[in-house]
């Protein structure tokens, strides 16, 4: 499995950066970079922080990290959107590369960490000292910006920005917003030509993501509208949980690099707070995403639920609600899985294994779920998603994603990512 996780990272090198695969996804995406780097620590650490450094090279000047940066080498129209659709160029404070308005999950400080950790050295610390500055810019942008429910959160403003594109927790806020699937007739999605339609987004999803980027791209992507404007604003578990954990990853690369842990410390446990106060639901003892156009927390029991316990500092009552979660049928998390951990409720009636982020299994919120577990000491717990983890790649390979049931690969093969996260997980066995 190490080897093909290594041939795989490298047939999918870019000379600057790793394409999360060959088929589907040709160009840089952000939290597939970040969650790249800590794979390629193992075995090409020069990778690892190159990897890093061409993604933040792209980096806004709000300080927010898009998440893609195109290809420019590629022909127009090889992938949907493209740069031609995002028009980033509008935007005051655009790099010069084509770029989405949008980002994703802030997990590349505690990717820069586990870089230098695995494989520390005075180019990794130079490293560190370069990227220091970008990635509080990053914090920044999400803290100040995007804190658009003014109770100390950030705020995703489409449902690709979470990173679990068609989950059923934005079921509800995706359908306050207006859109006809005919619409995309007049597109030609490339997703559907690498997998079978059943297991991708609808055409009514991809005419609703369509209305949301127009709307955010009409504002030349400026955040000081989206609060009376914008029709899709919610505060997402996984992001920020992320969001926490970069502060604690900042606090130490700050030691590291001659700057003040401190403050760092002091605004983790202030999102950990915000994050208990605002998206912890006592009544089904999990987090769920607050609807900022409702004001209500969004009833959906999927995988995003359980991303804050990746919060070193979450207070013991959430940590054990959360496990109860995880350990219960709904994702069946135990010392020996019978079956992979699924990414929405498994006994929901909206549960779908094939389709996407609405049921089948990923190796980065399997991976992520496992890193807090063992940050809060229950090995069992973490032993047992680990052999359910190697299990996935031993029978389906280094697929996107997972048959919640049989295991079986789904979505592209020979996937950066899942071959990545595999090496750090077999290099903590």
């Amino acid at each position: 499995m190490r080897r093909l996780a290594i041939d795989t990272l490298d047939a999918n090198w870019e000379h600057d950066h790793t394409v999360p695969s060959r088929t589907l996804y040709p160009h840089q995406w952000s939290w597939d970079s970040a969650f790249i780097a800590v794979g390629l620590a193992h075995i090409r650490p020069d990778r690892a922080w190159r990897e890093l450094h061409t993604l933040f090279a792209a980096q806004w000047a709000d300080g927010r990290v898009p998440h893609i940066v195109f290809n420019p080498g590629l022909r127009v129209g090889s992938y949907f959107p493209g740069p031609e659709f995002w028009d980033s160029a509008v935007a005051d404070g655009a790099p010069a590369a084509a770029t989405s308005g949008l980002i994703q999950p802030p997990v590349h400080a505690a990717a820069a960490w586990l870089v230098h950790r695995r494989a520390p050295s005075e180019a990794s610390v130079q490293a560190l000292r370069r990227l220091y500055p970008r990635l509080v810019a990053q914090q920044r942008y999400f803290t100040g910006r995007r804190d658009l429910g003014g109770g100390g959160l950030a705020c995703i403003v489409h449902p690709w920005e979470s990173g679990l594109d068609n989950s059923p927790a934005w079921d509800t806020p995706m359908a306050a917003v207006p859109a006809d699937a005919a619409v995309m007739r007049a597109y030609r999605r490339h997703d559907t030509a690498h997998a079978d339609a059943a297991h991708r987004p609808t055409d009514l999803d991809y005419a609703r993501y369509i209305a949301i980027v127009a709307s955010y791209r009409e504002q030349r992507y400026a955040d000081g509208r989206l609060a009376r404007r914008h029709p899709f604003l919610v505060e997402c578990p996984l992001v920020n949980a992320a969001l926490g954990v970069a502060e604690h990853a900042l606090a130490r690369i700050a030691a590291v690099v001659g700057a003040e842990p401190g403050p760092h410390r002091d605004r983790a446990a202030r999102i950990t707070a915000a994050l208990v106060d605002r998206l912890y639901d006592p009544v089904t003892g999990t987090f769920h995403p607050l609807d900022l156009r409702t004001g209500r927390l969004i009833p959906a029991r999927t995988v995003l639920g359980l991303m804050p316990l990746i919060l070193p500092d979450l207070p013991a009552r959430q940590v054990r609600a959360v496990l109860a979660e995880a350990c219960s049928p709904r994702f069946g998390l135990s010392a020996r899985m019978d079956r992979p951990l699924p990414s929405h409720d498994r006994t929901a009636p909206d549960f779908e294994p094939l389709r996407y982020w609405r049921g089948p299994s990923w190796m980065n919120t399997n991976w992520l779920l496992w890193r807090g577990l063992r940050a809060h000491h229950r090995p069992d717990l973490a032993a047992g998603l680990r052999e359910s983890m190697l299990e996935l790649v031993a029978r389906g390979g280094c697929h996107e994603y997972f048959h919640p049931d049989t295991g079986a690969g789904l979505g592209s093969p020979a996937f950066s990512w899942t071959a990545s996260l595999l090496l750090d997980v077999l290099a903590e066995g």
